[in-house]
């Protein structure tokens, strides 16, 4: 009996340890499956167009290397290493290869989750917990930067809240990490901010007899931390881009992205924070004050900006693991699943599975960037070096950077700034016509290429200077007239 016991214990055991790996496999095949939904972003072609400008020059641009407005103005490109690694995927393979590539980051980021949160729950709430940071994840999982240092975010909270609930000392290991990060992506600067409240919970946590060693060795973390995301091309400089971000205030109303969460129709980021709140309140669930804190942070960042709901998912259930597994025994792990480890064969198939899904997304001849983002046929309408400076639309700007074409305004609004971005906005949307009018001026635009529901579009086609050569249902070209029409009679 004890041994079948045993054996039935193993099997268990086994099952929980590849648990990460089928689900990172799963979601790897999902996104794949999507593969066309992940190039649904027109910033894409502006970071792989700079990926390319960084090859090609060996360097990274400390001015603006594209814009025809701004060129050459100071300008620091704080995902850098991203965009390079994205322009070599689509140098070796394609767009598939770019699909590929965020499929995998993503992928990652979901193993890591899944393992943490299996040594503190049963596999039920972690699969639960995971498919919610799935769903939440979902209309943020683009190919874009933000998805190759996903796993790096997941890993980094994870290891440090794993530091706090074990009382261990700071994990000097991570540090590297942190430089890697800050080479990627601007939301490193997000793991140097929660340093700070790891460390308070850990100064609490801890005897009174040891508190000061407690706040000599995450002050020494946190320094080597900022010294480690400095090692950059810019230096200090790269943290400062994220307070330019938040300064531009209102101009990030523009971007949906960074708008809130809309809840004029319940959806899928509704449902789960309403289920969330609702077991809470059943279940009396009680939390430690910073992991309050730490959970309301990301709870904010998601309701404010739409694209921070990968945050609430992500991160949430590893800030919830260890205080509902002490609270709550039933959602706890057993001690033998805690410490599982999964076969050796398992990575390893699950390796060669993803190579196998890679080299079968490659021959899909579905992936490419879609139509509403490529204004190709708009562009071979005219001759674009007779038709410049062009006025683009906003969404066409980083297509016209991939194409080596200047364009008026694209997607680097820490750029522009809040003024240039919200009179461009106002301007366009018609809600300041004379103005519109003078920065048709004011630039001597000889061309104009806008969305066809852009409301400046019917008034072009009535103003007598200007006269619509080419319309298609993505993109609405004008031309300047060089004599007025009553001069041609």
């Amino acid at each position: 009996m004890s041994e079948q016991i045993t054996r039935r214990t193993d099997r268990t055991v086994d099952a929980q340890a590849v648990l990460p790996w089928l689900l990172a496999v799963g979601v790897c095949l999902l996104l794949v499956t999507l593969g066309p939904k992940l190039l649904n972003d027109p910033d894409t072609y502006s970071h792989i167009a700079l990926g390319r400008w960084i090859l090609e020059h060996r360097a990274v641009p400390m001015t603006d290397p594209f814009s025809l407005t701004l060129r050459g103005e100071h300008w620091v490109a704080f995902e850098w290493l991203a965009q390079v690694i994205y322009a070599l995927a689509l140098d070796v393979g394609g767009w598939p290869a770019v699909v590929a590539l965020a499929a995998t980051a993503t992928s990652t980021a979901i193993l890591m989750l899944t393992r943490f949160l299996l040594r503190e729950w049963q596999p039920t709430p972690t699969v639960i917990a995971v498919l919610c940071a799935l769903v939440l994840t979902a209309p943020h999982t683009l190919a874009r930067p933000h998805m190759l240092a996903l796993p790096i975010l997941v890993g980094w909270i994870a290891v440090l809240i794993r530091t706090l609930d074990t009382r261990s000392t700071p994990p000097w290991h991570l540090l590297p990490l942190m430089t890697l990060w800050a080479n990627l992506h601007g939301s490193f600067t997000f793991g140097l901010a929660m340093i700070g409240p790891i460390a308070l919970e850990a100064l609490l946590n801890a005897p009174v007899a040891e508190r000061w060693r407690v706040v000599r060795q995450w002050t020494l973390f946190g320094v080597l931390a900022l010294v480690a995301a400095c090692i950059n091309p810019y230096g200090p400089e790269m943290i400062l881009v994220t307070f330019r971000t938040v300064a531009l205030g209102a101009a990030l109303s523009t971007i949906t992205e960074w708008r809130p969460p809309d809840f004029s129709h319940i959806g899928a980021f509704e449902i789960i924070m309403l289920g969330a709140f609702a077991f809470a309140l059943y279940r009396g669930v009680r939390l430690p004050p910073l992991r309050i804190l730490m959970l309301f942070g990301v709870l904010h960042l998601s309701l404010s900006q739409s694209r921070h709901a990968d945050l609430l998912g992500m991160l949430g259930p590893i800030f919830l693991a260890r205080p509902l597994a002490e609270q709550f025994k039933a959602l706890a792990a057993d001690p033998f699943g805690a410490t599982m480890r999964a076969p050796a064969w398992t990575p390893l198939a699950a390796g060669a599975l993803l190579v196998a899904v890679i080299g079968v997304v490659t021959l899909r001849q579905d992936l490419a960037p879609p139509a509403h983002n490529t204004p190709v046929n708009a562009l071979r309408s005219f001759d674009v070096a007779k038709a410049m400076p062009i006025l683009n639309d906003y969404n066409f700007g980083a297509y016209l950077d991939f194409v080596g074409i200047p364009a008026f305004i694209d997607g680097r609004t820490e750029l522009y700034g809040a003024a240039f971005t919200l009179r461009y906005d106002r301007a366009l949307r018609l809600e300041n016509l004379p103005d519109f009018l003078r920065l048709l001026d004011e630039h001597r635009f000889e061309t104009t290429l806008l969305a066809p529901n852009t409301p400046a579009v019917a008034l072009l086609d009535r103003l007598p200077d200007w006269q619509r050569t080419y319309a298609d249902d993505i993109a609405v070209v004008h031309r300047r007239r060089r004599t007025s029409p009553a001069g041609n009679n």
